[in-house]
């Protein structure tokens, strides 16, 4: 059976992460989450002291960003890829509101969505990887053999969210807050000027706002296998 590229794309808190490493570890593929590279550059961010208030110092990251080390690495236990800054597992600093809320902030600027392009399609050069984002489809891997925008409502984006968080024992985040935050991401991210979030004229659209887990996983199987049996 061929090997494939497979890039999702879609909307914040649709579930992109999961659906991509639960689909890779159905077909044997790897999974590339990399919207949780530019977690990690926000991350680095924060901790480096160069934001002030909503500013970001621009001289200081550009600098710096050759030496921002993000890559992954297999958790034993869990059979699942973990992300590590600068050679430290961040796994769940990342996921924080604290860096949700600047993530689109630092993802929009140039200099850091060309090195992480760059990491991206270094990682991917062999094929047989499923990689989610804002851009794979049409930047990272505009080739990808199959190509799936996921979309779902605001509201049930919300939800999963704030469900999310609090399993992490976020118990202070409130609907409203997530639900504002989603909103400023989806404006922030289709309307950036670097690779803004926009639908490949070849996916396929997938509005997960009803379906079960296991319902898009036969959905996304079925063209999975389609694609690789011809």
């Amino acid at each position: 059976m061929k090997k494939i590229t497979i890039a999702i794309d879609g909307f914040s808190s649709c579930g992109k992460s999961t659906m991509a490493k639960d689909l890779a570890k159905k077909i044997g593929y790897i999974y590339i989450d990399s919207g949780a590279m530019y977690r990690a550059v926000t991350l680095y961010c924060i901790q480096n002291g160069l934001f002030d208030g909503e500013n970001l110092n621009l001289a200081e990251l550009e600098k710096a960003i050759h030496s921002i080390k993000v890559n992954f690495r297999l958790n034993e236990e869990t059979l699942l890829p973990e992300v590590y800054l600068n050679d430290k597992n961040v796994e769940k600093e990342i996921r924080t509101m604290e860096v949700a809320a600047k993530v689109s902030q630092v993802s929009a600027i140039g200099f850091v969505r060309k090195e992480m392009v760059y990491l991206q399609q270094q990682m991917g050069a062999e094929k047989g990887i499923v990689m989610d984002g804002r851009d794979i489809g049409t930047v990272v891997f505009p080739k990808a053999e199959l190509k799936i925008f996921v979309t779902a409502d605001p509201l049930v984006r919300a939800q999963r969210r704030l469900d999310e968080l609090r399993t992490k024992n976020d118990t202070k985040t409130t609907f409203d807050e997530v639900l504002e935050n989603i909103r400023q991401r989806d404006y922030i991210d289709q309307n950036r000027d670097e690779s803004p979030l926009k639908q490949a004229d070849d996916a396929l659209v997938l509005d997960n706002s009803e379906l079960t887990k296991e319902q898009q996983m036969q959905w996304l199987l079925d063209k999975f296998n389609f694609l690789t049996s011809q």
